[in-house]
């Protein structure tokens, strides 16, 4: 068992994909050593921030814990709010975007790559 406190792994970076405003990380599964078999992370995504459109290898799931997002995958464009989650399929081209005023708090989790 690994416990992970979330301050622990907390890091201020540019958005994946992109570059598009700033962000918090919170790289939560890189605390369990290798090999694992799943990445679980949050990322709160700052006012007018964006995970840009890419193409994704393996099925994902993003759940939303605060803010508004608007979800895209394959140009189908969703608005998920608290308590709401996109499952993305793999090969979709996916992105997401922080709307309002409220940072867009949300948890990712897909399969690890094979090492």
């Amino acid at each position: 068992m690994v416990v992970v406190r979330e301050d622990d792994v907390k890091r201020d970076e540019a958005p994946p994909h992109g570059a598009i405003g700033m962000s918090t990380a919170y790289r939560i599964s890189d605390a369990a050593p290798a090999p694992r078999a799943m990445e679980f992370r949050k990322r709160e995504l700052h006012a007018g921030a964006a995970i840009g459109l890419h193409r994704i290898d393996h099925d994902e799931v993003y759940y939303v814990l605060a803010g508004q997002e608007q979800v895209t995958s394959n140009g189908d464009t969703a608005r998920l709010a608290p308590g709401m989650a996109a499952y993305l399929y793999k090969g979709a081209t996916v992105g997401i975007g922080q709307l309002g005023e409220q940072p867009l708090s949300i948890i990712v989790s897909y399969p690890a790559a094979p090492r």
